[in-house]
């Protein structure tokens, strides 16, 4: 775990510690990430149901993204994460196209978009993106995708990535209340 100079030792931009990619993943530890990707919007919603609008605009640490801004954020990051599954699993190894996180969170829509908008969003691409993993074979779990700044990655690491994701995200804001 990553540790900083917080009152609590952790380091705020990394609560629940630095990702890194397993070697291995066995289709228990998949089981228990789909479980985690399933249940993350309900998660989130239940984190920021009630929040006020200035609760809502504020960074969960300071130099951070506003609450809004990281609830915007899921759903875009794992838009492009779902798109990047269905290419691995279409074509051989295509070469993923990295996105700007910091422009995406500054674009006008992160600021005039209701938060119920990307909460929608975020669970019903999550049912959709759920189903999806949960009909793969385990030689489809194997296939990768080459990514400019990690290399190969197999979709079961991926896999890991994304649920990680959601509950670092989480844990941003839940830290912040």
């Amino acid at each position: 775990m990553s540790v900083g100079s917080g009152a609590t030792g952790i380091d705020p931009r990394f609560p629940i510690g630095r990702f890194e990619y397993p070697q291995t993943v066995s289709a228990a530890e998949r089981e228990g990430m789909l479980k985690r990707l399933e249940t993350t919007p309900a998660r989130l919603r239940a984190a920021v149901s009630g929040l006020s609008v200035a609760q809502l605009d504020t960074p969960y640490r300071d130099g951070g993204w506003t609450i809004r801004q990281v609830i915007h954020h899921i759903p875009d990051s794992h838009m492009n994460s779902y798109v990047r599954f269905k290419l691995a699993l279409t074509e051989h190894e295509p070469q993923i196209k990295t996105y700007d996180e910091a422009a995406w969170a500054q674009l006008g829509d992160t600021g005039e978009t209701p938060v119920e908008t990307s909460l929608k969003l975020l669970e019903t691409l999550h049912a959709r993106w759920v189903t999806l993993l949960r009909g793969l074979t385990e030689e489809q779990w194997q296939r990768r995708m080459m990514h400019p700044v990690n290399s190969l990655l197999r979709l079961d690491q991926v896999l890991a990535l994304y649920a990680w994701h959601g509950d670092h995200h989480l844990a941003h804001i839940t830290n912040a209340l």
